[in-house]
């Protein structure tokens, strides 16, 4: 790899960061304590206070609308604000102040926002306003992952604590029987994911008649990750007049093509900057051999400390065996992903949300959608191929107008992935060196490999080369009286015509 660009960052220090709770707007704007240093490991970190200030003012420009624009002038119900304001929140972020005058007057809105803006209050406050509180099952909101569904369940119930609505989530993993028993009960939301929510139609537990208002969150990864005809047949069946709602953090000419078939006029809002990453994520890169990534993720993890560290896997073997060797250098670490057993997921996902676990080494699809008030860090452990996966990951931290840190392991061959996504995000992303860290020596399975490597690439030149290549003849005496004035050649011509001579045919 021959990326060198070296640029000191600014980083708001993790323990300031990694504060629990909700805040308020007007508590954004404060400094962190002065009390707060960083470890003299993080060689490339800086406590400027101003810095830190002009940071602060800028994540408020990138993710909150203008001081004037409240919830009260949103058209929203009393009830409603009572919830907001029990959560603390007292100004709503720019996809909430745009999105939700235009769903509470009916439209169809195809919304891009960046990851850890409010985009699930920004459709969920105007269904709760909207729904009729007499009609069953009124709303379903599909969600890509189980995790996913549990965090939008909990939102809504919490935005309508004081409404008689009911919101109710189903996806697989769970017994049956429970989700049943909560159908049975005529909730006014449903919450799941494509598969489950077709079986339960199939059955006839879950019906689609009474629906008049359909969200998809995060199309673009339910795209991804193959429910395309699932969303097709729902929506097809969904066939009565209706009001569909997208978001996405980023939108593909296919969510497009989508909107046009299942959406009537879609007013797009696009809600970003120059960049698809709020700014107050500080993005780094570390240059990492393969064989010391996991050295690497040790020493920055006992040498930051921070407070709630989320990492990021390709596959869910590198997820398991990450997770045991960490366990085995007394870093306190569990694994979540797609084949554990829900339960299993629910109780690491509890003890992360408790600050019970300090880190969480996940893969893509199981932490799609974790909201988890004070991750500090975000650790790209394995690059991901999809320059797109990166913008969700990263926006596991720095939610809702607070800082994060987010690092991204890249090996010399990776080079032109990071590229791509920097041009995705509109980003130029920094190094990060750590100078104390000291790389292990070329495992003896690396430096056989490579030789075999040499060996063929040696090989194939040979077999490939226009002029045969006759192998150096031993050191014995030559004759140079065979050789016009004693001159013996040593090696091939440097230039040679290799078959290429023209000649002149009758």
């Amino acid at each position: 790899m021959t990326r060198s660009r070296v640029e000191p960052g600014v980083t708001v220090p993790g323990a300031w960061q990694a504060v629990a709770g909700r805040y308020s707007t007007a508590e954004y704007a404060q400094p962190p304590p002065a009390s707060v240093t960083p470890r003299p490991a993080a060689v490339a970190h800086c406590t400027n206070r101003t810095s830190v200030q002009g940071r602060q003012l800028r994540s408020m420009e990138d993710v909150f609308a203008t001081a004037d624009v409240t919830f009260a002038n949103l058209g929203l119900s009393r009830e409603l604000l009572r919830g907001i304001a029990k959560l603390g929140f007292d100004q709503p972020t720019r996809i909430q102040a745009e999105l939700i005058p235009l769903a509470l007057a009916g439209r169809d809105v195809l919304g891009q926002a960046k990851t850890g803006t409010g985009k699930t209050a920004a459709f969920g406050l105007p269904l709760l306003q909207m729904i009729d509180a007499q009609t069953a099952i009124g709303a379903i909101i599909l969600v890509p992952t189980r995790e996913l569904a549990i965090q939008v369940t909990h939102e809504l119930r919490d935005l309508g604590r004081y409404t008689a609505l009911q919101t109710v989530a189903i996806y697989g993993g769970q017994k049956m029987q429970i989700q049943v028993q909560k159908l049975k009960k005529n909730p006014h939301v449903v919450v799941g994911t494509p598969g489950r929510v077709m079986d339960m139609h199939r059955r006839g537990l879950l019906s689609y008649d009474h629906i008049r208002y359909v969200v998809l969150d995060e199309v673009d990864r339910m795209l991804d990750i193959g429910f395309r005809d699932d969303i097709r047949r729902i929506l097809g069946s969904i066939s009565h007049d209706r009001q569909t709602i997208f978001v996405s953090a980023t939108i593909s000419s296919e969510i497009d093509r989508l909107a046009r078939q299942y959406m009537r006029n879609p007013q797009k809002l696009v809600v970003t900057t120059s960049s698809l990453t709020v700014s107050q994520v500080e993005q780094k890169y570390l240059s990492v051999e393969p064989w010391d990534k996991k050295g690497l993720l040790v020493h920055l993890l006992t040498h930051e400390d921070p407070a709630l560290t989320l990492v990021f896997c390709r596959t869910k073997q590198t997820v398991d065996a990450l997770s045991s060797y960490l366990e085995r250098k007394g870093v306190d670490a569990h694994a979540i992903h797609g084949d554990m057993y829900q339960s299993r997921r629910n109780r690491v996902m509890q003890k992360f949300r408790q600050g019970d676990l300090s880190v969480l080494v996940a893969s893509d699809l199981a932490a799609r959608g974790l909201d988890v008030q004070g991750i500090s860090h975000v650790i790209n452990y394995d690059l991901p191929e999809d320059p797109e996966i990166y913008v969700h990951r990263i926006g596991r931290t720095a939610r809702v107008g607070r800082g994060g840190i987010a690092w991204s392991f890249v090996t010399p061959d990776q080079g032109d992935l990071l590229t791509a996504i920097e041009k995705l995000t509109n980003v130029e992303i920094p190094r990060l060196a750590y100078d104390d860290f000291k790389p292990g020596p070329i495992p003896k399975e690396v430096t056989a490999q490579r030789k075999r490597s040499e060996e063929r690439e040696e090989m194939l030149r040979i077999e490939h080369s226009r002029v045969p290549l006759a192998p150096p003849e031993s050191k014995a005496a030559v004759d140079e009286t065979r050789f016009p004035q004693g001159l013996v050649p040593r090696k091939l011509p440097a230039k040679r015509m290799g078959g290429r001579l023209r000649i002149r045919r009758r």
